[in-house]
């Protein structure tokens, strides 16, 4: 058997039964505390008929059945393959050859985390004024902030019930007041800290699924909830710990996830994802509106791929100094720029290698690329050669 099958295998597969995961009942995939993951099956198997421990199968690490979670990167790439299955190269885009090399001068500067020191990563921001990252994870301390030399610097938001406890973080932001926000999917709540892991301020309200979230230059959050179908803009005083507004400025949207401002022009830049019909895969669709919340414009995967030469589908995205649009493509594991929202789309790719699984993606105050690779649980910064 091909080494490429083998880890499509090892990927799609609990490696406790040997059985395929799948999105609902047994099959279900479930992150245990030590970052090892297996089936909902497995798991209820291996804490027996009380249902109070149970011993990873592959480090021996102690953990309760209550402890466990979704592994989200795991049930977005069964989403990704959708019901008529299909093999994971081709759902990633490898079925050709090489993808397209991107221009000169971005490089691989750093690279940070790694199995062990991050945990299924789901969201990464940059703070504007001192350069250190904030990304969000489903380890014990949900959120880590490196410094800009790559040392991690404090660690923070423990899984657990109190108020200030983070449940499932979903995606961070750092307000330009130096604040880090965070979607917790696990209460369906925004939860804000100071950069010393102090909470002062959660909103539980109003979501059914808050999900992506970016700051403005003024320090407001716009966020999606993606159950809801709704870009909401969250006002707020996180010095003192005051709620001073939370709107909708947007809905009727499908499934928005992942939300990025542009911070010269207040553009905004939304991601849908598109629920499958039938045996087809889903899809996702770009939408960019002014800083007033009027469409400019929009392209989903089918209009994507009329005009690039391979199916994309987009789980991250971010604007960079000049007002581009930049998206992580998970189908060719690349990073591409959609250009900015008067010329969109256009292709033109900024990444094509080194990636496994991009979920997240940020610039830094002097515009290096920062991509969150949940495939090898890392952070990679980019910078011009």
């Amino acid at each position: 058997m091909a080494a490429e099958d083998e880890a499509e295998l090892s990927l799609l597969e609990c490696r406790v039964c040997f059985e395929p995961y799948g999105p609902d009942g047994q099959r279900r995939p479930l992150n245990l505390p030590c970052g090892h993951v297996l089936c909902r099956g497995c798991v209820g198997a291996l804490a027996g008929a009380e249902r109070q421990r149970l011993e990873c199968p592959f480090c021996r690490r102690l953990c309760g059945p209550a402890e466990t979670s979704d592994c989200r990167p795991l049930l977005q790439l069964l989403e990704l393959l959708g019901p008529a299955g299909g093999g994971l190269a081709s759902a990633l885009g490898r079925s050709g050859g090489e993808a397209a090399a991107g221009p000169a001068g971005l490089g691989l500067r750093l690279c940070l985390g790694g199995w062990g020191s991050l945990v299924n990563p789901t969201g990464v921001a940059a703070c504007p004024g001192s350069g250190r990252l904030a990304v969000a994870h489903d380890g014990k301390k949900r959120i880590h902030v490196f410094g800009p030399s790559g040392v991690c610097l404090r660690r923070f938001g423990e899984r657990g019930d109190a108020g200030n406890d983070i449940k499932y973080p979903l995606d961070v932001t750092v307000t330009s007041d130096g604040h880090v926000v965070v979607t917790d999917g696990g209460d369906c709540s925004v939860k804000a800290f100071d950069f010393e892991g102090r909470g002062v301020l959660a909103v539980r309200e109003g979501f059914c699924l808050p999900w992506g979230l970016d700051a403005t230059p003024k320090s407001e959050v716009i966020l999606t909830d993606s159950e809801a179908g709704a870009l909401y803009r969250l006002a707020a005083d996180f010095r003192r710990g005051e709620l001073k507004k939370c709107q909708k400025i947007r809905s009727r949207l499908v499934s928005p996830r992942a939300v990025a401002v542009c911070q010269t022009s207040g553009a905004v830049v939304v991601i849908e994802h598109l629920r499958a019909r039938g045996p087809s895969k889903g899809s996702t669709r770009v939408k960019i509106f002014t800083a007033e919340m009027d469409l400019i414009g929009q392209m989903d995967s089918f209009g994507l791929n009329l005009v690039f030469p391979s199916r994309i589908h987009a789980t991250a995205v971010a604007f960079d100094k000049e007002g581009r649009v930049v998206v992580t493509d998970v189908c060719s594991q690349a990073v591409i720029c959609l250009g900015k929202p008067e010329e969109f789309p256009v292709f033109n790719p900024l990444i094509s290698h080194g990636l496994s699984y991009p979920v997240g993606l940020t610039y830094t105050a002097n515009n290096s690329l920062v991509v969150l690779d949940s495939g090898d649980h890392s952070i990679k910064v980019y910078s011009s050669t």
